[in-house]
């Protein structure tokens, strides 16, 4: 009887103590959930902070594609004053040009929830203006006098410049938004992006003719 007991002792300290008698077992349990936990956390603190910075970069393109547009609108206004200096010139396409460029610039979009529906109205009023301004510099090569103009010829050196630089300012924005949607839709990430908000960018959409820059040359 006293063998039998002494065994049962011996088994429940072996059950409740390792190291010596120092350390519990059952604490091991917990020691393993803490862990899991703590990994848990680095990986969504970093997975949060990596699609932060994507989304951030996404932004920042933004910035600078409106920036890129708005300097256009500037340079059109300068072109506007030049051009209503003209005599008999064509009040019609120049109404057109003027409407459009206020269109283009009456168009705000949250740069952090872009819609397909914002991006089209963006796109556009955009598109009319360019429209309207090629309309305006076919209809300036009746006009000789006009083309002479110093303040106009500054105009026709600087616009294809301007051009270039919206386009460039489109891709870097679509490149950024590749790289967060990627990362917003790749493993493990896409576990809990809708639980953070983290929602899809929309992209520029080719335009036929947009990787060559408007020929405005009248030589």
């Amino acid at each position: 009887m006293d063998l039998d007991k002494r065994q049962e002792n011996r088994r429940d300290r072996n059950m409740s103590y390792d190291n010596g008698g120092r350390t519990p077992k059952k604490n091991y349990t917990m020691y393993i959930l803490i862990g899991l936990i703590a990994i848990a956390v680095l990986w969504i603190w970093s997975s949060y902070n990596g699609i932060t910075k994507a989304d951030i970069a996404a932004e920042d393109s933004w910035a600078k594609v409106e920036t890129s547009y708005q300097a256009r609108a500037d340079k059109v206004k300068n072109l506007m004053a030049i051009v209503k200096g003209a005599a008999d010139f064509e009040k019609e396409t120049l109404k057109e040009v003027v409407e459009a460029r206020a269109k283009a610039t009456s168009v705000t979009i949250d740069p952090s929830n872009i819609t397909p529906e914002q991006m089209q109205q963006f796109e556009a009023a955009q598109g009319q203006l360019t429209g309207a301004l090629s309309k305006l510099l076919v209809t300036v090569e009746r006009y000789p006098d006009l083309k002479a103009v110093g303040a106009f010829r500054d105009f026709q050196a600087q616009y294809e410049g301007i051009e270039n630089r919206i386009k460039k300012a489109r891709d870097d924005y679509n490149t950024s938004a590749r790289n967060y949607n990627i990362k917003i839709r790749t493993f493990p990430n896409n576990f809990f992006n809708g639980f953070f908000g983290f929602q899809k960018r929309e992209f520029f959409k080719s335009q036929a003719g947009s990787e060559n820059a408007p020929d405005i040359s009248f030589e």
